[in-house]
């Protein structure tokens, strides 16, 4: 009997598969990963965020590492805190999730850069409702 046992919690949620099989990043991911490079890059720490934005430290950490799904408020105090705007947030969501779909179809997303070009969104194909009438 070779029943794998998943390692995290996270591996739990994805149903055993490693995190290179998975095929969209989670929303916490994004927003923990943004929210952390914010921060690093103004040289702020943690306690400094979590104090202006009145979340607790601990608390922060969690989001920060995408270990905790956020409320609207709490996200828009710390967005506020870092001197983002939701628009901010979402331009840059935008862009790393239109960078995960360019990877996928091996198009290069810095061939658009270099051309100053704006990186396309991925391509979704909509399902089509079909009615007959008899």
């Amino acid at each position: 009997m070779t029943d794998s046992v998943p390692r995290s919690l996270d591996e739990a949620r994805q149903g055993g598969a490693p995190a290179e099989e998975r095929q969209d990043p989670l929303m916490r991911d994004l927003i923990g990963d943004l929210l952390r490079r914010t921060r690093n890059e103004q040289g702020r720490t943690l306690r400094e965020v979590a104090e202006d934005a009145q979340v607790s430290l601990p608390y922060l950490s969690e989001i920060e590492r995408g270990r905790k799904e956020a409320s609207s408020e709490v996200l828009a105090a710390v967005y506020r805190s870092l001197g983002l705007s939701l628009s901010d947030v979402l331009a840059e969501l935008y862009r790393r999730t239109a960078l995960i779909g360019l990877s996928r179809t091996g198009t290069g997303a810095g061939d658009f850069r270099r051309a100053g070009a704006h990186v396309p969104a991925p391509v979704r194909h909509r399902p089509q409702v079909m009615s007959l009438a008899a």
